[in-house]
């Protein structure tokens, strides 16, 4: 389990820095790059991270996580391009669905590897 987090890590640092530069550009620079909205690449941004970490867990044989966060990569994208109320609940229920799944299941490995380490 610990590749798996050591490679989860760097994943969220990057897809985190790679989001942020994009609202700092929306926020101080210009609201678009060509012609796209800053603020929407960086929710987009986010979103191709949980589809990295999703692969990432699906290398390791963590087909639960993996689908976990391909989940919450598709929420995230719903929220992102929704144009109704509907479809921005629907993606934040696959969000919170999904978070609480994995939340549940980092909590658990961990406590384990305590357990295995003392």
């Amino acid at each position: 389990m610990d590749d798996t987090v050591d490679a989860q890590g760097t994943a969220i640092g990057v897809g985190t820095v790679v989001a942020l530069a994009f609202f700092g550009y929306n926020r101080y620079i210009n609201e678009t790059i060509f012609g796209i909205d800053a603020a929407m690449l960086a929710t987009a941004a986010f979103a191709a991270t949980f589809a990295a970490v999703a692969v990432l867990h699906g290398a390791y044989g963590r087909r639960d996580l993996a689908f976990a966060n391909g989940v919450a990569a598709i929420g995230l994208l719903l929220v992102t391009v929704a144009v109704s109320g509907p479809q921005v609940l629907g993606g934040l229920a696959l969000l919170v669905a999904s978070g609480s799944y994995i939340a549940l299941v980092t909590v658990r490995a961990r406590a384990e590897n305590r357990e295995l380490a003392g």
